[in-house]
């Protein structure tokens, strides 16, 4: 089978972009062919820059390269923010050729919140209509879909569950001694800084867990994406360096190569995800691939992935 994907991926820094490079490596190690038509930016084998996420010739661009690569499926890996201003609503232009152009469309959500705002709704409502297939990651959120669009043609046949994955990965040896924190014990914040990961809340409480424990270390490893969340950025990096504690937290700063952020998740002797938002995590899947324990907050998705 030939499969188109259409998402963001690599290098271009967002967790959809990584997924995708993982769901595209194991469609292809299943004997499909496969391209990508991904954002300007994005480089690799059968990989195509085709679109800028808010220009107005999105669906037109991405629609025009998949027509001539005769793909059998097309997957849209969709988030309200990965195709433009309004919710990224061009990608219901785009679902709509496919359909004119008689092209089957499978559609993963990654974001399906408890309570569907009403432009969401909207969105929602199309996609739903529209596409093939409708793959979410959990139960719950497939409850969700039906729970609101159940009333539509076909949709309970339509929608899929199919979960997140965790790489098998072998173990990182000795990677504390490769950070030079041998003997210490690990808490480790990484990811995307943005406000709703939370990562403030583990920075104010940090001073009284060293009261606790003399061995404890706080490292945070990650970056802004693009110029995203800037202001937040600049407040948790002052609360880090005016910390009593400063002398016990290490920033590891940068988009880390796919080993160097195993071998910092690895290091770790516990991974915090205070999330405020939030469905399934890139993150979670990949502390589970080193088998490194997790503390959440009470997120509906973590409490079941745990």
């Amino acid at each position: 089978m030939r499969v188109g994907l259409v998402s963001t991926y690599p290098p271009i820094e967002c967790g959809i972009a990584t997924y995708t490079q993982y769901l595209n490596l194991a469609l292809r190690d299943s004997g499909n062919e496969t391209f990508v038509m991904s954002q300007h930016g994005a480089q690799g084998h059968a990989v195509f820059p085709v679109f800028q996420a808010g220009a107005p010739s999105f669906a037109t661009d991405v629609f025009s390269v998949s027509a001539r690569m005769t793909p059998d499926l097309v997957h849209i890996q969709h988030e309200y923010g990965l195709f433009g201003a309004q919710r990224g609503v061009a990608v219901i232009e785009l679902i709509l050729r496919y359909r004119l152009a008689g092209m089957p469309v499978a559609i993963t959500l990654h974001t399906v919140s408890e309570e569907i705002k009403d432009d969401e709704r909207l969105i929602l409502k199309h996609i739903v209509d529209d596409c093939s297939a409708v793959i979410v990651h959990e139960e719950f959120q497939r409850q969700i879909l039906l729970k609101n669009f159940g009333h539509m043609p076909d949709v309970e046949s339509k929608i899929h569950v199919i979960e997140h994955g965790i790489r098998e990965v072998p173990p990182i040896e000795d990677a504390k001694s490769k950070l030079d924190l041998a003997g210490k014990k690990v808490i480790l914040l990484c990811g995307y800084f943005r406000p709703s990961k939370g990562f403030h809340r583990i920075v104010d409480i940090f001073p009284g867990i060293c009261r606790q424990e003399e061995d404890a270390v706080l490292v945070v490893a990650g970056k802004i994406r693009n110029i995203q969340f800037d202001d937040y950025r600049a407040e948790l990096f002052s609360s880090l360096n005016n910390s009593p504690v400063s002398d016990r937290i290490t920033i590891l700063r940068g988009q880390f190569p796919q080993h160097t952020f195993d071998t910092i998740i690895a290091a770790a002797d516990v991974v915090v995800l205070p999330y405020e938002l939030g469905g399934q995590s890139g993150i979670m899947a990949q502390c589970f691939a080193q088998g490194v324990p997790v503390v959440t907050s009470d997120l509906h998705a973590f409490r079941l992935i745990i």
